[in-house]
């Protein structure tokens, strides 16, 4: 095997452009629909997707379920996609996935309630979210690494933090068509075919979405390391090779994901819930206070993926686990005031405080895995530790506000998340300005020596 040479001269900046474009073009997609799935779960799967209870939260927390769902099926996802994307491309795999998800998330918006077929409707529902999240599963890993593999290693915090950046994008999206069908319509309207349209929207979104993507290529690193790999039988990609060849990596990048996706579904979808049904607030009132805070994230990620080259991955992400530990405990009483002020401000901070450790993640993982598999080590590392985290978030939040009938149970809870994540901040490598060329040498470096000591 020989490494990828670096190209003689960088890549322009208005190709990187392009790139970036493409790849938060199709995130935006994935993530609108499926962040139109996570606040139409609170707003109206639990009313009309399961049997009535006399419980207001036993609805919401099997609506939760089903939203977990995606969860679960996007480490699967990750893998297939990680595997095929190492062998056939980035690009590819990321078309694909654009298009699973939007047919998934169309048929959402055509099917029958409980009222019409019982059982089948939730039956169908948890079938549909399982396409989902498989699709986005492999989106994340696809997208981040077509920009972190073209972006010259001194600005790659940046750059690779703009896919970071249209998350927030895809789920201001899906809150302002929900929050402006919710004005529009009285709420039977809303309840009976208003949440659809919605839905329905993501056809037009996809379309746009696929078409910028047909528009860029796979890196070259990505292209020579791939030519290398046709040619010879002795090198190895996937989940399994990754796992056996690079356990630290994935182990940390698991550590690092797990309070993040934790405070990031409490901060946009189970505060929904407690402002709704612990507070009874208005739901348009919610939904507007979240438009401002998704704005104000996406605004601040890429400015702290720039901080990331400046000073570092580690003391970025340290800060963010830190004001995790601290959020739950000053923004629950925020929210208990009922100042719309004082909940936007606390729903605000709670973002800021995640673009800490949101927008280096792409960096730090890409900086993990030689180009071989680094499409199945990130895809591993980011999207199964989803299972545990994000999905079970507000299952748990929701369980432990009920139980305990005071949000201080959910501050404890994010507090002991960030626990778990600082002790991978504090184990991480920094890998600030690393060269993804260098990573690969020092791979085929490790493979020759183990060959050696095979023959030997």
């Amino acid at each position: 095997m020989t490494s990828a040479t670096p190209a003689k001269t960088p890549m322009r900046q208005s190709s990187l452009r392009r790139v970036v474009t493409a790849s938060m073009a199709g995130t935006v997609v994935e993530w609108y629909e499926f962040f139109l799935y996570a606040t139409a779960a609170t707003l109206v799967f639990n009313k009309i997707m399961f049997p009535p209870s006399d419980d207001p939260y036993a609805p919401i927390i099997a609506a939760f379920v089903t939203y977990a769902v995606g969860f679960v099926a996007r480490p699967l996802g990750g893998i297939v996609f990680g595997h095929f994307g190492d062998k056939y491309g980035r690009k590819k795999l990321l078309q694909f996935a654009i298009i699973l998800v939007g047919v998934a998330t169309f048929l959402m918006g055509c099917l029958p309630t409980f009222d019409m077929i019982g059982y089948w409707a939730p039956a169908l529902l948890i079938a549909l979210r399982f396409a989902q999240g498989f699709a986005v599963g492999g989106e994340w890993g696809g997208a981040v690494l077509l920009v972190a593999e073209h972006s010259p290693d001194k600005r790659r915090g940046f750059w690779a933090s703009w896919p970071q950046a249209a998350v927030p994008v895809g789920n201001l999206l899906a809150t302002v068509v929900l929050l402006v069908l919710s004005r529009a319509l009285s709420e039977e309207q809303f309840l009976a075919w208003g949440w659809r349209v919605g839905f329905w929207l993501s056809v037009v979104i996809v379309a746009v979405g696929y078409y910028v993507r047909t528009r860029v290529t796979d890196a070259p690193i990505f292209v020579e390391v791939q030519k290398e790999v046709e040619q010879s039988k002795a090198l190895r990609f996937g989940v399994l090779e990754v796992i056996r060849r690079y356990p630290r990596g994935v182990l940390t990048a698991m550590g690092l994901r797990f309070a993040e996706n934790i405070m990031y579904y409490l901060v946009v979808t189970f505060s929904i819930v407690y402002l709704s049904t612990a507070l009874e607030m208005e739901t348009a009132a919610i939904l507007s206070w979240l438009v401002i805070a998704h704005i104000i994230h996406m605004l601040v990620i890429p400015v702290i993926g720039g901080l990331t080259d400046r000073i570092g991955r580690k003391p970025v992400y340290l800060i963010g686990t830190i004001g995790a530990a601290a959020w739950g405990f000053v923004a629950f009483p925020m929210f208990d005031t009922r100042d719309p002020v004082i909940i936007i401000a606390a729903i605000c901070l709670g973002l800021f405080i995640h673009a800490f450790m949101y927008a280096p993640q792409p960096a730090i993982m890409s900086e993990m895995f030689p180009t071989r598999m680094r499409y199945s080590g990130v895809s591993l590392g980011y999207q199964v530790t989803s299972i545990v985290a994000g999905s079970l978030a507000p299952i748990i939040a929701t369980a432990l506000l009920r139980d305990t009938g005071s949000s201080l149970s959910v501050a404890v809870y994010l507090a002991i998340a960030a626990a778990i994540t600082l002790v991978a901040v504090v184990s991480m490598r920094e890998t600030k300005g690393s060269s993804l060329h260098d990573l690969d040498r020092l791979d085929e470096e490790r493979l020759a020596a183990d060959r050696v000591a095979a023959d030997a």
